[in-house]
């Protein structure tokens, strides 16, 4: 078998340089690599990659989108948080009212309680007091004619008569002029 290498100018083989056979070879066999790879390996990178660019860039659109409806639903729980702070203030201030005005109202009736029971007690001392001098009268009356009835030596027995003599007597009394 004979080899093909090349020699220096001395004859001699130098390391250095390729044969170019092998410079062919390497060059077809670079070219076929080449090839493949751009022609199945890359595809599938670039795929992968744009997969990977629209999933990141649709995932950031999707948090946006979130981040915006978030932002949303905060603003509007603040204001729904806003209205039912002034509805409870306005609560707490109606109740405030009422119960200012169940307590004017609840001092109004305990006044008029208060008027009826007096007006009802003086009415009932003015029976009492009635029915004392009525009672009195009787009493003072049934004394005056039995004592009458001692000094005058008769008996006073008779109604008419009774009841004149009590009537003169209680109505001296009452004028202030002592009895004669």
């Amino acid at each position: 078998m004979q080899t093909l290498t090349i020699r220096a100018a001395g004859g001699e083989l130098n390391p250095l340089i390729p044969h170019p056979i092998e410079i062919v070879l390497s060059l077809v066999v670079f070219a076929i690599l080449f090839f493949a790879v751009k022609k199945f390996v890359v595809p599938n990178f670039e795929a992968t990659f744009a997969e990977r660019t629209s999933a990141i860039e649709g995932g950031l659109a999707a948090a946006e989108t979130k981040q915006a409806e978030a932002d949303a639903k905060l603003a509007d729980l603040e204001q729904q948080l806003s209205e039912a702070r002034h509805e409870a203030a306005r609560i707490r201030e109606e109740a405030r009212e009422q119960g200012a005005a169940i307590v004017a109202e609840m001092r109004a009736q305990g006044q008029a309680e208060s008027e009826r029971i007096v007006a009802h007690g003086k009415a009932q001392i003015e029976a009492e007091r009635q029915q004392a001098v009525t009672s009195l009268r009787a009493e003072v009356g049934n004394l005056a004619t039995g004592l009458a009835g001692r000094i005058v030596g008769e008996s006073l027995d008779d109604e008419a008569r009774q009841s004149r003599v009590v009537d003169r007597f209680l109505s001296e009394l009452e004028s202030g002029s002592g009895v004669n």
